[in-house]
């Protein structure tokens, strides 16, 4: 009988320490740490989605404005250089990486800017169907970026939040000591505007 009753006990306090850690903020920290992963996963598929674009309208592009061979050419450079530029969950705690990861993808709309800025001398590829529908296509990409840019600086706010702040501040101290804030993103006021649309 004695054994049952402290096996009974031994559940009991078991069951009273697994919810007091529930309720304590064990879990916020790798929680919010897997929401900001998640939100920069979606920063890196919207640049994806712009470089996989820029292809075909430079093509389309290429067809109207051969002399062009500058601005496509930079564009077509901009666009390596954005791709080659990888950072994963684990750099996102890197100031540096995401500075150099953000220079690469400005120039890239540096030289967006300057291509749509070509397509105003010439009417024929204003007018085409292709180059429209890319434009379109392009311009979404560029608000899809913008969104996943504040989502992520949100949810690496939250983040960085959980390690400073009552109770996760415990956590943060002992069990998840090596955890470190995350880096947030911080554009240029210049790489915040999409390449200007003019038809």
């Amino acid at each position: 009988m004695a054994l049952s009753f402290s096996r009974l006990r031994a559940v009991a306090m078991a069951a009273l320490v697994g919810l007091s850690l529930a309720g304590c903020g064990y879990n916020t920290i790798p929680t919010a740490e897997e929401n900001a992963t998640a939100k920069w996963a979606e920063v890196q598929n919207q640049y994806q989605r712009r470089a996989d674009l820029i292809p075909n309208l430079v093509a389309t592009v290429q067809g109207y404005a051969k002399q062009e061979k500058d601005v496509l050419t930079s564009v077509i450079e901009a666009r390596s250089k954005a791709t080659s530029v990888h950072i994963d969950a684990s750099q996102l705690t890197d100031p540096d990486k995401i500075k150099q990861f953000q220079e690469a993808q400005n120039q890239l709309t540096g030289a967006l800017g300057r291509l749509i800025a070509v397509s105003e001398a010439y009417p024929d590829l204003k007018s085409n169907a292709n180059f429209l529908a890319l434009q379109s296509q392009l311009e979404g990409t560029e608000n899809r970026i913008a969104v996943a840019r504040r989502d992520y600086v949100e949810a690496v706010r939250e983040y960085n939040l959980t390690l400073e702040t009552f109770p996760s501040l415990l956590w943060a101290k002992t069990v998840f000591a090596g955890k470190k804030p995350m880096a947030a993103f911080t554009a240029s006021e210049e790489a915040q505007k999409p390449p200007q649309v003019k038809f």
